[in-house]
């Protein structure tokens, strides 16, 4: 089957996958610049906002993300832009969900720029150019490029708003797999597909942990920001404001506008499909956080044990769910109709979070704790539950919480193993934009919105103290 990849309309799938994907990673590294220089060197009202605010896009369903793209140019958007049946969809939903990325690599960057050398620099006559030039980008040079390698395999390997803002015309590879087991039903072509999401996944992902490695600075004394004195700094401040309301601002508010001219589809909220699409999502988030939860800790304290398991930990973030739940379906066929596999699947996708975090502050407690304990007569056990757990709280809440919102917005996985009973509100959208009419595009509209306000709640829980 492996001669699926020599037919010219596979080709141009894969071409236009990497080439999308590489157009993101320079429109976020461009755009997310001078908002991570504003971030790191001045200090203004609302700069804890905006860092906080860069962790919303890892909590905001896809398709959530899709519906606001459309509301704000879509055919019946409310900016008539003629981006219909254009690649600008796309790309401006990717750059919606990977600028965050990038500006958060960038700011972390431009933290761990010597503060001693921007003062000599300063000093010596070099001005903000010259000093970006000098001092800032040899340090930023591998931030950027590693934070370029997971936008590029987030973008190459997304699902959703590829589904719903490509269009067939620029329909990712992706998607090709999708309608290769969901249409056809021909498993050796999208095999083999997916054997090339794979390999490109693996190599951004392995570039990005190389240039990972070269990121870690020893700590040194950072330039604390200070309040804009030039009108330079003022022009900066107010562009990455336009930058960060108009890249990642604009679809949410898009979709609230919108649904609020919805008369009578707000109706859809008492009809027993959106009952039973919440009522699911709720169970299945639940199920899942239960069985994440306990594989987490697991895979933590296994980790501690042995360094291998850290290198597995992150596994789950690259491959995509599209992925995942083809090999779920190759390796249990007999499962498909079983919801034990849908939640197995959902806990695959979301332990990790709760993995990373625990492991991190497992890895920052002080051995002197337990030590302390035993030494008093408490029993390994009895140390790890009154000891080591309490403290482990803050990390397992945030992990959890991040945990909740990719079982709550999860649609790839659900649509493969769909079942009429299994309805989730990200699947309902789904049918909903599916359907021809205007009233049914005003629901789908309101419905994004209650996921966008369950998302922003889920949101609202996580600890910020990185930040």
């Amino acid at each position: 089957s492996w001669w699926v990849i020599q037919d010219d309309y596979v080709q141009q799938r894969i071409i236009w996958t990497i080439t999308q994907a590489l157009i993101t990673c320079a429109l976020t590294a461009l755009l997310a610049l001078p908002v991570a220089w504003v971030l790191a060197r001045l200090d203004f009202m609302g700069r804890r906002l905006i860092l906080r605010l860069l962790m919303l896009p890892f909590v905001m369903p896809t398709l959530v993300a899709a519906m606001g793209v459309l509301a704000l140019f879509g055919t019946q958007g409310i900016l008539t832009a003629g981006w219909q049946d254009t690649p600008y969809l796309l790309l401006y939903g990717n750059v919606f969900f990977n600028l965050p990325v990038m500006i958060r690599a960038a700011y972390q960057g431009f933290l761990a720029v010597p503060h001693n050398q921007l003062t000599l620099a300063k000093l010596s006559g070099a001005n903000a150019w010259q000093r970006f030039c000098w001092i800032e980008l040899p340090v930023l040079k591998n931030w950027l490029l590693g934070s370029a390698c997971l936008v590029f395999l987030y973008c190459f390997s997304g699902f959703g708003l590829a589904l719903l803002l490509g269009g067939q015309r620029y329909a990712t590879i992706e998607v090709e797999i999708y309608q290769l087991i969901a249409y056809e039903l021909d498993m050796s072509r999208a095999g083999v597909l997916v054997w090339c999401v794979l390999a490109t996944t693996a190599m951004a992902g392995g570039l990005s942990a190389w240039f990972g490695r070269h990121t870690h600075a020893l700590r040194i004394q950072q330039t604390q920001p200070e309040q804009p004195q030039s009108w330079q700094q003022q022009m900066m401040l107010w562009l990455s404001w336009a930058i960060v309301w108009g890249c990642c601002g604009l679809p949410l508010l898009a979709i609230v506008f919108q649904a609020a001219k919805a008369d009578t589809a707000w109706q859809i909220w008492w009809a027993a499909d959106t009952w039973l699409a919440l009522k699911n999502t709720v169970t299945f988030t639940l199920l899942t956080l239960l069985l994440a939860t306990v594989l987490g800790v697991l895979h933590a304290a296994v980790a501690r044990q042995w360094a291998w398991v850290r290198g597995v930990t992150f596994l789950p973030f690259m491959i995509s769910p599209v992925c995942l739940a083809f090999g779920v379906l190759l390796l249990y066929p007999e499962w498909s109709a079983s919801l034990g596999l849908l939640i197995g699947l959902y806990a695959l996708l979301a332990y990790p979070f709760i993995a990373k975090d625990v492991l991190a502050a497992w890895d920052s407690l002080p051995v002197r704790y337990v030590a302390t304990a035993r030494v008093f007569g408490a029993t390994r056990f009895q140390a790890a539950c009154y000891v080591v757990l309490p403290l482990l709280k803050p990390a397992l809440r945030r992990g959890m919480t991040l945990a909740a919102a990719t079982c709550v917005g999860e649609f790839a996985a659900t649509l493969f193993l769909s079942r009429p009973e299994w309805l989730t509100l990200t699947t309902l959208i789904y049918q909903k934009l599916g359907k021809v009419g205007a009233e049914n595009y005003q629901q789908a509209l309101v419905l994004a919105l209650g996921l966008m306000l369950l998302s922003v709640a889920i949101f609202a829980l996580i600890d910020d103290k990185a930040d």
